[in-house]
């Protein structure tokens, strides 16, 4: 542990930052309130920030290429109180904002900090094996494997920000080769890809979407039909795949069942020619199905419920009723979406691999990025694949494998840990991590 003593800390930003990870929960006249429970960043009384009114997607006519978002900004506001969770700001002009609006910080007030001691805990390199293959041009938003072309063919599926599902096949010299694809319908916002085999045959692909239109989350079913890939189902519910390669099974919950909170989950089934709800079910505490898993962590026979809680930190529910925590906060959250007045937050996935009573398990940290917003890729500039272990009553950090892009999601397979990291050019590269 490294210590440094500081006279004076200067915390600033040359302009836009893209750290902020602040949304409107509340206004009162001229006075906003800003969720702080994800910002890492030390926040003061006198910094300025903007709000996000509205943005538009760029993108190249001649390749529809997607170069990014356009942001139009509120006239600058003047945080007057921070509290531990949020934090009060005043802006003399609030047309356009509103409840649910993004804030980003413009400038970090100087703060002068005492005589102190800081620890400076670098990250060692982790020895795990990791196979990187050649960049895509996507934004993956979420990805998995199955066979889906071939019995065996372990294909790796992908969702983009662009809302189309690919199927690609491996090649020599860690090459991905498309095979099929589908776009999914205008108005229809892809959030998340499964594919597992629920029915005899080939795996069947599930995206989960939301309707722009209706403000609805379902799932499309996509099955390969003779070499394209077919929606042959739609489902009312949000899913996700638990479980790794040939063991993980799809599960389905209603998506708002109090306010914007979903419901149990269930496993889907496929009966009487039909996909639906079967009786296999677990309580999510009113989570999505994204950021969570169900294993047995803690003892054989009985299984955990591990969910990323708002502060960012991992929680697990033990079998006495009381809970382990991680010690570290880094759930992060890329893809978010805006369902009435509030914010959705899809944190990515938590997997879950190893005997029952001794698991690891892996979750996302995405670091925050400093810079202008015109030269960065979103909130975060890079991410950290951690692996824990459940001990001495705390989820803790047993290795961590640093990577060069931002981390929506992960996926869970026979034998690695699958991931994608996306660049600022909005290409992504698929990077397999050994377990």
């Amino acid at each position: 542990m490294k210590k440094l003593s500081l006279i004076t800390t200067f915390l600033f930003c040359f302009s836009l930052c893209a750290w902020a990870q602040m949304t409107i929960v509340r206004m009162d006249g001229n006075k906003v309130f800003l969720d702080t429970s994800e910002e890492k960043t030390v926040l003061t009384k006198g910094s300025t920030f903007k709000v996000i009114v509205s943005s538009e997607t760029l993108t190249n006519p001649k390749t529809g290429k997607n170069l990014g978002e356009i942001y139009k900004y509120s006239d600058a506001g003047i945080i007057t109180e921070v509290q531990p969770l949020y934090a009060v700001g005043e802006l003399k002009n609030t047309t356009g904002v509103t409840v649910g609006k993004q804030v980003v910080l413009e400038e970090i007030k100087p703060v002068t900090v005492g005589e102190t001691s800081i620890s400076s805990k670098e990250t060692p390199k982790s020895a795990r094996p990791t196979t990187t293959y050649q960049p895509i041009e996507q934004t993956v938003i979420s990805l998995t494997e199955a066979n889906v072309t071939a019995a065996d063919a372990k294909n790796i599926i992908t969702l983009s920000n662009n809302n189309e599902v690919t199927v690609f096949s491996r090649a020599e010299k860690e090459i991905l080769t498309p095979q099929l694809s589908f776009a999914l319908p205008a108005g229809k916002k892809g959030l998340s890809i499964s594919a597992a085999a629920v029915k005899e045959g080939l795996a069947q692909i599930f995206v989960t979407v939301y309707n722009l239109d209706r403000g609805q989350i379902n799932t499309l079913v996509l099955e390969n039909k003779n070499g394209t890939l077919e929606n042959t189902a739609t489902l009312p519910f949000f899913t996700k795949e638990l479980g790794c390669g040939t063991d993980k099974k799809i599960w389905g919950q209603r998506p708002f069942v109090l306010g914007t909170n979903p419901g149990n989950a269930r496993e889907i089934i496929y009966k009487n020619d039909k996909f639906e709800a079967g009786k296999n079910t677990f309580n999510t505490r009113h989570n999505f199905l994204e950021g969570l898993n169900y294993y047995p962590v803690e003892k054989a026979h009985q299984n955990n419920l591990i969910f990323t809680a708002s502060n960012g930190t991992l929680r697990m529910l033990l079998a006495n009723g009381k809970r382990a925590e991680s010690t570290d906060a880094f759930g992060s959250t890329p893809l978010r979406i805006q369902y009435k007045q509030e914010i959705l937050k899809f944190y990515p996935s938590v997997q879950i691999f190893g005997e029952p009573g001794n698991a690891t398990l892996v979750a996302v940290e995405n670091s925050t990025k400093f810079g202008l917003l015109t030269e960065t890729f979103g909130q975060y500039q890079n991410g950290k694949v951690h692996f824990l272990n459940y001990q001495k009553g705390r989820l803790q950090i047993t290795d961590t494998v640093l990577l060069d892009g931002v981390l929506y999601d992960t996926a869970c397979t026979d034998n690695a840990i699958l991931t994608a990291e996306t660049l600022p050019d909005g290409t992504s590269t698929i990077v397999e991590i050994l377990k």
